[in-house]
């Protein structure tokens, strides 16, 4: 049934009902008069016309909007104003039946206000009550869906601001090998497509198999192995059951380069990258260790947000993404290592 229908079916249902009931009252009081019959319809009538011309003005005015207590109030004056019509209405259609019993008791005015009162104050109550409790729920709706849109926009600003680092890196690693190597040079430019596309497609999805991003890993290591030479070392621990699991995309890259640039980079002599994973009580684990040294040393374990634009991000697009069922942290494993560790559980639905 549509709101329109049920909205009719309850405003001339509710009405009949009341003033049968009323009418059957009258009855056994006064006995049978076809004037109760006349009276009851007019009331159905005039009530019904009443209430729907109140509707149609809040509809319009968008009273439900307003603060409470000017609603409360400017219910109380519609109630009052509603009330005063169908007194001024039953007064004389009464009279045919019982006479003008109002010049004998002056005070019979009040008991019909109050009468007629109750009816409309009921259907106003429960109509208000509806829509604005209703409206309430949409609000928190549309408060949820403009929640989600802003978190995928952040999200998407998030993975283009990724970007710009490794490209340009990666292609100071080519440059170095058209001469010197043209054929690594273009193995180098496959590399760094396979790195773009798969930049590409980040913007578009929300996670990848974690074997995807671990090939566009391979891919960065790959282009950095030509700059460090042996003095990059690289471990791979990577059981076969982790491998279809979805993970942000480009997030592990983001942190493989942070590793190289932060750690590799500046070690003397030579460094490491050591990739592990594992998957233990739908969770998987992902531990990136590298040869560094944390800025903070004061400090044994440094949060995410306490790092760079790159760290901050994987906190976010992680909250994002899981919320508190992901974590997120970087810390001083030992004098010459650093690590970070990434819980992602595999339990949360993320739609593409």
């Amino acid at each position: 049934m549509s709101k329109d229908r049920l909205y009719w079916f309850c405003q001339i249902g509710g009405w009949l009902f009341y003033f049968l009931n009323e009418i059957i009252g009258y009855v056994i009081q006064f006995g049978y008069d076809w004037h109760w019959i006349f009276n009851g319809f007019v009331n159905v009538v005039f009530c019904i016309l009443l209430t729907h011309l109140f509707r149609k003005i809040i509809k319009k005015y968008n009273w439900i909007k307003q603060l409470v207590p000017i609603l409360i109030a400017r219910l109380m004056l519609s109630v009052l104003g509603m009330t005063l019509i169908l007194v001024l209405l039953n007064l004389p259609l009464d009279s045919l039946v019982i006479g003008n019993v109002l010049d004998e008791n002056p005070l019979l005015f009040f008991e019909y206000m109050i009468t007629l009162a109750k009816p409309l104050v009921i259907w106003s109550s429960i109509y208000v009550s509806f829509h604005y409790f209703s409206k309430s729920k949409e609000e928190e709706v549309e408060k949820i869906k403009l929640k989600a849109s802003i978190k995928e926009a952040e999200a998407k600003v998030l993975r283009a601001q990724m970007n710009p680092h490794f490209m340009f890196n990666a292609l100071n690693s080519i440059r170095a090998l058209v001469l010197e190597d043209p054929q690594k040079a273009q193995q180098g430019i496959t590399q760094l497509s396979n790195i773009l596309r798969s930049s590409l497609l980040a913007d578009r999805r929300k996670t990848v198999s974690l074997q995807e991003e671990l090939r566009t890993i391979e891919d960065y290591l790959g282009l950095e192995k030509v700059r460090y030479e042996e003095r990059l070392q690289i471990k791979w621990d990577v059981p076969v059951n982790t491998l279809k699991i979805q993970v942000p995309p480009m997030m592990l890259q983001t942190l493989v380069e942070n590793a190289i640039k932060h750690g590799v980079q500046k070690a003397i002599g030579w460094g490491f990258v050591d990739i592990q994973t594992k998957l233990e009580d739908k969770k998987l684990y992902i531990k990136i260790r590298n040869t560094g040294e944390l800025k903070s040393k004061s400090e044994k374990h440094l949060e995410a947000k306490t790092g760079g634009l790159g760290l901050k991000n994987t906190a976010q697009r992680l909250e994002l993404l899981y919320g508190n069922a992901s974590h997120f942290k970087i810390y001083q494993e030992d004098k010459l290592t650093v690590c970070a560790e990434i819980l992602i559980p595999t339990d949360v639905v993320i739609l593409n």
